[in-house]
């Protein structure tokens, strides 16, 4: 089969293996789309090696036991290899399980780790099944085209009529419109690529402020009911100026998420910003599984929006042009698809 890798710095190429066989309850899916998040940053800084995805829409193709799923079934592929046993799996948190396994360790090497590749190997109550009806490329996207946010706006109960606040418009925060619109919330997004901030207003975003203009925030207050600030704000870009700008922005006794990765220390002022002001921040990376309804359920709702969500598509023979069009932030959400131009 082949796999998605980095060869050196932006540059990509393919991989061949075996494909990798069932064992108990750890199952093979024949990977229909793989969209693409976070990896294009290996692909630019030379690193990462050759497993690559943790995205993925496809097909159950080996089974080795009974269990949650069956041949032929067409399932979301969820990240990560969570135990399924700890308090946090089984309260449907898996995705902050500390007792993961370690897949190579298991199964003897890496092969059906990677979601960037024709096949997979996956735990059955991993899997999630697909409507009918619903495309594997718009399945796909209950991972991180709109999982993240989802989760978020789940957590802080965004209601309708509220105002939202998206700090970063990559397809995380464009995820992010997607799920507040459906919710009837007002969006104002926070982006400096002119790409996104279109396509964030023809997903429903209501205005797109530039985080670069000096007068940001006071643009964000004056959209605001009396000028006091939005409902809820969800950072998507990882900058601590965002942090900042979201805290804020946001009224008394209203709630902050933050969804994307920082490897950066943000100020937090306790008194005016937590006591005084009575902000709720949480931390988001993942939606609770017992969701999962709701999630297909809007997924099969709003197909319309997701077909301007995902703005490119790729064979996976064209990795590199793939990545190069990420690292171009020229797009909305890209698929892999590893099979197309193949014999199936």
């Amino acid at each position: 089969m082949k796999s998605a890798v980095v060869r050196a710095k932006e540059q990509a190429g393919l991989a061949l293996s075996d494909v990798p066989r069932a064992r108990e309850n750890w199952v093979v899916v024949k990977v229909r789309a793989a969209p693409m998040c976070t990896e294009y940053k290996a692909f630019a800084a030379g690193r990462g090696g050759t497993f690559m995805g943790h995205e993925a829409a496809g097909e159950v193709v080996e089974v080795a036991q009974p269990g949650r799923v069956s041949l032929g079934d067409r399932v979301v592929v969820m990240p990560q290899n969570s135990c399924g046993n700890c308090e946090l799996c089984l309260a449907g948190e898996y995705i902050h399980c500390q007792d993961s396994y370690d897949f190579a360790a298991l199964h003897g090497s890496h092969n059906g780790l990677a979601t960037m590749a024709q096949y997979l190997l996956k735990q059955d109550w991993m899997l999630l099944p697909i409507p009918d009806g619903m495309s594997y490329d718009h399945a796909g996207m209950a991972c991180c085209g709109l999982g993240p946010t989802f989760g978020a706006f789940q957590s802080l109960r965004l209601y309708r009529d509220d105002t939202a606040l998206i700090t970063g418009l990559g397809p995380v925060g464009l995820g992010g419109i997607i799920n507040a619109r459906y919710r009837g919330a007002r969006v104002i997004g926070v982006e400096s690529n002119a790409y996104r901030a279109r396509l964030a207003l023809e997903l429903g975003a209501e205005t797109v402020i530039n985080p670069l203009d000096k007068d940001a925030l006071r643009q964000i207050l004056d959209r605001t009911r009396d000028g006091r600030g939005v409902d809820i704000a969800i950072d998507c870009s990882g900058v601590v100026a965002a942090h900042r700008l979201c805290i804020d922005a946001t009224r008394r006794k209203g709630a902050v998420a933050f969804v994307g990765e920082c490897g950066e220390d943000t100020p937090l002022r306790i008194s005016p910003d937590m006591i005084r002001k009575g902000l709720r921040l949480i931390g988001s990376w993942h939606y609770n599984m017992g969701d999962t309804p709701r999630m297909l359920n809007m997924i099969g709702e709003i197909g319309d929006q997701l077909d301007k969500l995902i703005t490119h598509r790729f064979a996976i023979d064209d990795i590199q042009s793939a990545w190069e069009t990420q690292l171009s932030g020229q797009c909305g959400k890209v698929i892999l698809q590893p099979w197309e131009g193949e014999h199936v």
